[in-house]
Parts: C-alpha cells; structure tokens; sequence
C-alpha cells in the first residue's frame, strides 16, 4: 500500500516528489468555477498531507492557476516544494478558438475572459513563457518545466522549445527538462532528438489504456526518463463508468465502455473501489515515481489520498490479468 507522502528521486534530476502530486487544471477553473475559498482549501489539504509536488500551467485558466499555486504557497518553506509549469502557450488579449473551445465556442477554461492562448514553441518564446509564469507564481524558479501538448509542433518543439529548456537546465536555472502530453508516440520520438528528465504522460499509461507500455515506458527506464503519470481516471471513465461519461475528453463508446464496466465488476468482486485500482495501478511500473491528479476542493483531495492508501489485495490484479483486462508485462502493486 503507498503511502502518498513519500518521497522519491524524480528520475536523475536530483528532485524527490510525493508519490502523489497535486494537479492544478481543475484549479483554473476547468468547465467550472471555483470560488476562491474553495481552491485555498484544497490547496491547504493537499499541502497539510504532505504534499509536496504540484504542477500546473499558463494555459490552466489562464494563468489563474499558477496565480492560486503562488498564492498557496506564500508562508511556506519554497525549497520543501517542487513546482512545475508548462511552455508553448502565451496568455494574451484576444479572442478564444481551436483547442480552447468546444461546442460552438464554449471556453474550457471559465476565468478571465478577454484572455486567449498564442501558441509559441520558440527559444524566445520559452524564455518569456518562464518569465510570466515566475510572475503569476510570485517564486524567482521552478523545477521542472514541460513542452505542453506540442501535438502539431514536432519541429518547432525540437528545435526551439528543446534548446531553451536545455540551456536552462545546463544553467542550473531549472532541474529538470520534460514535456507532457495525451500521447505516447511524440514523447517516445522525443527521446531520440535530446536528453530528457521526465515526461508528464497523461492517460496512456493507466488501468484501461496501457498503450504506452510497450515502447515508450522501456525507452524511459533505460534513459532514466521519468514517467509522471497523469489522467489516470482517463478524463473521468475510470471514476464513474457510465453510458455518456467521458474517454479522452470525448463521450465514451460502447466497447470502451464495456471495458471499463469489466474492471469495475472485478474490483468490486475484490471489494475494492475502482477508483482506488485506477490511482495506484500506474505507479509500479519502475518508471513511474509519482501520480497527478487534479481536484476541484478539499473534499476531492481527501477522496483521492484515501484511494490511493486503500489496501488492494494481490488477487485482485491476478484476477484483471486472467480476464484479459491487464498484459501480462504490466507491473502491479506488491
């Protein structure tokens, strides 16, 4: 059973992170606003459990979320806390579209309106990315910094975003170079084109999705490559399966569906809630030290350490891999 305060070595970087970090998404008011009492207290509960890796980005209501970490940690020792953003979107003054948008242009994110995204994976681009995010955290440094999302982005991430954070990290000014993602395949090609610390990969590595075992995880334990595992109820399936939930962002099909109500049903055979298979399960495989999930309150943090310190009997993993719901190579919890 883990405990969610532990620390560990975050790949080679020299950083130890509980073995569950806080994400911040939700923070920045993600489909819902969040009054401002209610984000200090998750903030609070997160912090007073021990607590002591958060992530967060420009693009997370932009920029309210790096301003409600900072706010956060005001009082608090900054050296007990590691602290990563995202480069490759600048907060601007403009008009929301693309990815910021869905269903005839509702905003994802509901705060600060008059606010949009510019996409820039430029050395320059980095540099001033940096800059604002220390601003809008109120600290002189982060840790870690990721390549957000840089889907479409290939050449410009490698050859712009890349060098930016290496210089930087050859400069001592951050520990650690990564970036995060919803696929497997890029961040897998990224290993061939420089030296990566870490990668936040969220929702291919989890109960239902293992696509990024085969290649990518093998490719990470050899290089040292951290895996910081993220979407692990896989945008919400996994924490309520149901006709109309979300996969991937996206109303869920009827065979992913059927899936998931599969683990359901042996989790609740073991008396175990799925919930709580679906938070610890990433974290035995050797290249993942750490697990992100974000919250919207107090209560949800408190949800989330209680699952992931629940006791999951050994029979309950044997038993998903003889349904064929587990590969036999998947790492589980002893």
């Amino acid at each position: 059973m883990p405990n969610a305060a532990t620390r560990v070595a975050l790949g080679n970087t020299g950083l130890k992170v509980s073995q569950l970090a806080l994400g911040t998404a939700p923070l920045g008011n993600l489909l819902a606003e969040i009054p401002e009492d209610q984000a200090e207290a998750a903030f609070a509960a997160a912090l007073d459990a021990g607590i002591n890796y958060i992530d967060t980005a420009p693009f997370y209501g932009y920029g309210l979320a790096e301003e409600r970490a900072g706010r956060a940690l005001q009082g608090r020792n900054r050296s007990d806390f590691v602290i990563s953003t995202k480069v490759g979107r600048l907060i601007r003054p403009g008009e929301r579209s693309g990815a910021e948008v869905f269903d005839g242009g509702k905003s994802f994110y509901l705060a600060k309106p008059g606010m949009m995204t510019q996409r820039d994976y430029s050395y320059d681009g980095v540099m001033t990315s940096l800059d604002e995010s220390l601003t809008r955290l109120g600290t002189d440094y982060v840790d870690l910094l990721h390549i957000h999302d840089p889907d479409d982005h290939f050449d410009e991430a490698v050859k712009g975003a890349y060098p930016a954070l290496a210089k930087l990290r050859e400069e001592g000014v951050i520990k650690g170079v990564s970036a995060g993602m919803n696929q497997w395949e890029m961040l897998s090609n990224f290993m061939d084109h420089g030296h990566w610390d870490a990668f936040l990969l969220a929702g291919r590595y989890t109960l239902l999705d293992q696509t990024g075992l085969p290649e990518l995880l093998p490719k990470c334990v050899d290089a040292g490559t951290a895996i910081i595992a993220g979407g692990v109820y896989n945008s919400g399936l996994l924490a309520d399966p149901r006709p109309g939930i979300t996969y991937n962002y996206m109303p869920v099909t009827e065979d992913i569906l059927a899936q998931a109500l599969r683990i359901k049903a042996v989790c609740e055979a073991h008396d175990v809630p799925l919930k709580a298979a679906a938070i610890q399960f990433p974290l035995a495989h050797p290249a993942v030290p750490t697990i992100l999930t974000g919250v919207r309150s107090a209560d949800e943090f408190t949800e989330n350490l209680q699952l992931f310190e629940t006791d999951i009997p050994d029979a309950l993993w044997g038993d998903l891999r003889a349904e064929g719901l587990l590969p036999a190579d998947a790492p589980t919890p002893a």
